[in-house]
């Protein structure tokens, strides 16, 4: 299958250092970028025209605590997921499924809850939104055997450190090495507790534990302090911004990032669902305030919630190159902004109004349901598109 997007008026990569692309239109070849240029006029069995209008790859929830399904037990809410789709995600990383009633802490049940959420969420897209998921929270007594278990049945994530009963630097760090040593991707949680049985962390437990991604160094909900911030950009670890965290704090990393040229190490999740709630725009809103409040140049600002957390979690999306995962997100500044176009509404804090979502190459929706109407919508000419697509 083949989808040719034409009459792009801005396209965005996805990569913080090439951030925008001398394109005006993409050809999709059985789900995959196939080309990117100027004045392509392809075969395709679909094709879409942008109407000038700004293309952007999939945006990626670093942050979700899902269950199983499309249902969340903390705010008793369905679909959650394919509603955070209709505000540009399109893929998602749990960072513990910590949510389920009954959650089992004992170390064979922690494995089961594991593996059987990653293999669910193999098989079943929410609104077609990948979920990556089956993020074991860490409990003591845990050996590299268990790791090696969880990898081997296809575990790939570690899910918030201290969340559990593995609290401090000193009992993470072998875990975090042995998880390391099996390919999985570590999140340890920073700040206040954010769940009964959790327990605040430390700059300093950070340190020691060594995980991949900073979770939430803005607060999840409550912050660390500036200085413990500070301590931890100085390192080489992802740091994970939230929109259910401090704003204060968030704008905080970002200046602190951007001193040291480590905008690039940025990532940007949710956290949600959570006491905050269910929030479908809330990696679009975190954007908003990274480029209207903080300054961040927008396409700089897409790359965080983009390629950035695509290259932490190894992932095939989250960028507009050949040969990657052609998911996209096609969108316009809102009726009635003083922007001209979606990056400008970033800038000037607004949200872009999303018209249009591929995932794989497929048009999954139209207009969507949850941001304001975009100025100029996004047309199918040729094939099928969802109901409501360009309407």
């Amino acid at each position: 299958m083949r989808t040719l997007v034409r009459n792009i008026g801005t396209v965005v990569s996805g990569d913080i250092g090439h951030p925008l692309l001398d394109a005006d239109a993409i050809l999709i070849q059985d789900g995959a970028f196939a080309a990117i240029g100027k004045g392509l006029d392809e075969d395709a069995d679909t094709v879409i025209d942008a109407r000038g209008t700004t293309v952007l790859p999939g945006l990626i929830d670093s942050h979700v605590h899902p269950v199983f399904g499309d249902f969340t037990p903390r705010q008793r809410t369905v679909d959650f997921i394919e509603s955070a789709m209709h505000g540009g995600v399109t893929t998602a990383i749990s960072a513990g499924e910590v949510h389920l009633p009954g959650r089992p802490k004992d170390i064979v049940g922690l494995k089961a809850l594991a593996i059987v959420a990653a293999k669910a969420y193999a098989n079943f897209r929410p609104g077609g939104v990948k979920v990556h998921a089956g993020a074991p929270i860490l409990e003591l007594g845990m050996t590299e055997s268990d790791f090696a278990e969880m990898a081997a049945a296809g575990v790939t994530l570690v899910g918030e450190i201290g969340l559990g009963s593995v609290r401090t630097g000193r009992d993470a760090a072998p875990m975090v090495r042995w998880a390391k040593a099996h390919g999985m991707t570590v999140t340890i949680h920073t700040g206040g507790p954010s769940i009964a049985g959790s327990s605040p962390i430390t700059a300093e437990v950070v340190l020691e534990a060594a995980p991949h991604v900073v979770g939430h160094i803005n607060g999840g909900t409550t912050s660390m302090s500036t200085a413990e911030i500070e301590r931890l950009v100085a390192t080489d670890m992802a740091l994970e911004i939230v929109h259910c965290g401090n704003m204060k704090t968030a704008l905080y990393t970002l200046r602190a990032a951007s001193d040291v040229r480590a905008t690039g190490r940025i990532i940007v999740g949710n956290d949600a669902p959570s006491g905050t709630g269910v929030i479908p725009l809330g990696i679009l809103r975190t954007l908003s305030l990274l480029a209207g409040v903080g300054g961040l140049p927008p396409a700089d600002a897409i790359a965080c919630a983009t390629g950035n957390t695509a290259r932490v979690y190894k992932l095939g999306a989250g960028m507009i190159a050949v040969g990657r995962e052609a998911d996209l997100v096609i969108c316009d500044a809102p009726t009635g902004s003083v922007a001209r176009d979606a990056l400008g509404a970033l800038a000037a804090g607004d949200l872009p109004g999303v018209s249009m979502v591929l995932i794989d190459g497929k048009v999954v929706i139209g207009r969507s349901r949850n941001t304001p109407p975009a100025a100029r919508a996004a047309e199918v000419l040729q094939g099928h598109g969802p109901a409501g697509a360009g309407h």
